[in-house]
Order: structure tokens, then C-alpha cells, then sequence
């Protein structure tokens, strides 16, 4: 209890009093390059399950179901994919366009992948990078099942993204992170503030190769599934420092709260307000952090 304590104690002093009794509802998002939205609505319920719009999200839907939405036909054709509700937001704050140039940059199993792809309605190229060859496996599998054919796979660590020798117009950098407390058991007993810095470290290797391969006037999503400011507001605060050059965007979305700009008694740069942070008892999602950044 001690332990957990600790990390309570932490988030208080960051602006949330966690009870952790949340309660985070499955979602899914319509897969437009398969299936027309409404008919797929119409299919699922006629099925017995219970669907609501999430009204941030542009295809997202919570769902109520006796049966399993991972084993029906439709989900094995593709029509939807099985992700959860904030998860679904970094593409849509990347909002990657038509014929665009893209790269996710830890790319597998593919939700924001498959995602992308239908942003971009199958036009364009998507680079997806992962470094080990059983997520791509799994990777590839999701692009031929959602029908995303405008993605190439890459085994790569997106450290050395720049080997590519391509300039991108948008880039997604959903980081490899700690995860958070609402979505992983035991989370307080598995993970401590060293790992947090640890991990900080590699997201920042993976922001520096990813300003190199961005266009001037380019947009390159941040991400992470963690709610620990090592891994969030002080990266983003290291980048702004590293890279003059680089700019926060706002985010446009309603939900959510403001970026850090104060933590543990150090002043941030101010623009980081403009990021969102998703603590799960306010948003009712899993933990997680996006920040847009323009070159």
C-alpha cells in the first residue's frame, strides 16, 4: 500500500485526487475503407449489442455486448476494429490527409495504422515501422484484414528513422511508454520513477530521429499511454528547448485536460497547456497524453 501510496501521492500533487475506481468502457472504431458506418450500426445491433457514439471521436463507438465484438464475421472482415476510446484520438489529432506522406513510428499491431490509412481513404503512403518481426506479422495481418493498402511495413528501430532518407508531411509518434494504472494490474507494484526516466530516455531518441525526418511546415504527433510527466510534459518541454525551430499546435479537442506547465516545482514552457492529458477518472478512458507539434 505503501508503494501505491507513493504514486497517489504524485498524482495529487499534479492536479488529480485518483481514486481509482474507474471503470473504462470498451470501444470500437467503424472501419470506413470496408463498411458503410450506419449499415454497420444497424448489423451490430440487430446482434443484440448496445452501441453509443462518443461524440469526440469522428468513427468511435462505445459498446454493451452479451457476445464477443472480437469473433464476430464482421470483425474478421475488417468492418471495425477493437480500440479504445483515447487511443483512437492521436490520428485524429494528426488528421493525416489524402496523398500525404506518413509515418507511424511504432506502428504495430496496426490500430492507429489501419486508422491512418483510412484518414487518408487508401491514398498517400504510410511507413509503418517495428523493430520486432512478430508485431509486424501482426501488424501486416490487421493492414490486409482492415484493407489498408497504401502502408509499407519496415522492420526498423525508428531510432534510425532517418536511415529511410525520406521527409514526411505528418509523422505519428505513439512512444513505446510505462502504460498507466487504469488499464494494467498491479500496475503500482510493477513500475518505479527510475523506469519512468528510463523510458524517458528512449522517447527522446525517438523524438530527435523523428524532427530530423520531418518536412519544414510538417506536423509530428506525441503520444503515450502513461500519465507520468517524464515521459510527457518534461519531454515536451526538453523538445521545445532542443529544437527552436519547433512549435505546440493546439490539439482542438474538448476533452481532456490542459497540458502540465508546472511540475514537482518546475515551471514548463507555458505553450505546453496547448497538450491534453486524459486522467481516467475524469475522461473515463485509460490514461494518456498527446501533444502536436509543428516544424
Amino acid at each position: 500500500m505503501a508503494i501505491k501510496n507513493i504514486f497517489l501521492d504524485r498524482y495529487k500533487e499534479l492536479g488529480c485526487d485518483c481514486k481509482l475506481s474507474i471503470e473504462i468502457k470498451p470501444s470500437i472504431r467503424v472501419n470506413t475503407l470496408r463498411t458503410d458506418e450506419p449499415e454497420l450500426i444497424k448489423r451490430l445491433v440487430s446482434k443484440g449489442a448496445k452501441l453509443t457514439k462518443i461524440h469526440y471521436l469522428k468513427h468511435g463507438y462505445l459498446y454493451e455486448s452479451k457476445f464477443s465484438l472480437g469473433a464476430t464475421p464482421e470483425y474478421l472482415m475488417g468492418y471495425y476494429y477493437l480500440q479504445e476510446a483515447a487511443s483512437q484520438l492521436p490520428v485524429q489529432v494528426l488528421d493525416p490527409k489524402p496523398g500525404e506522406i506518413v509515418m507511424d513510428m511504432a506502428a504495430s499491431p496496426g490500430s492507429k495504422t489501419t486508422q491512418i490509412a483510412q484518414w487518408m481513404k487508401n491514398t498517400g503512403v504510410i511507413i509503418a515501422l517495428d523493430n520486432d518481426a512478430r508485431r509486424l506479422f501482426a501488424l501486416r495481418n490487421n493492414l490486409e484484414r482492415c484493407n489498408a493498402s497504401n502502408a509499407i511495413t519496415i522492420k526498423k528501430d525508428a531510432r534510425f528513422a532517418p536511415d529511410i532518407g525520406i521527409s514526411f508531411d505528418k509523422i505519428l509518434l505513439d512512444a513505446p511508454c510505462s502504460g498507466n494504472y487504469a488499464v494494467e494490474k498491479d500496475f503500482f507494484f510493477k513500475k518505479s520513477i527510475d523506469g519512468f526516466s528510463e523510458r524517458s530516455r528512449l522517447q527522446k531518441e525517438l523524438l530527435k530521429a523523428a524532427v530530423k525526418c520531418l518536412k519544414p511546415g510538417g506536423i509530428l504527433v506525441y503520444s503515450t499511454c502513461s500519465l507520468e510527466p517524464e515521459e510527457d510534459e518534461l519531454n515536451i518541454d526538453w523538445l521545445l528547448n532542443k529544437y527552436p525551430d519547433l512549435k505546440l499546435e493546439d490539439t482542438g479537442l474538448t476533452v481532456g485536460d490542459p497540458g502540465l506547465t508546472k511540475v514537482f516545482g518546475k515551471k514548463l514552457n507555458p505553450e505546453i497547456s496547448k497538450c491534453r492529458r486524459f486522467w481516467p477518472e475524469k475522461t473515463g478512458t485509460e490514461g494518456f497524453f498527446i501533444a502536436k507539434i509543428k516544424k
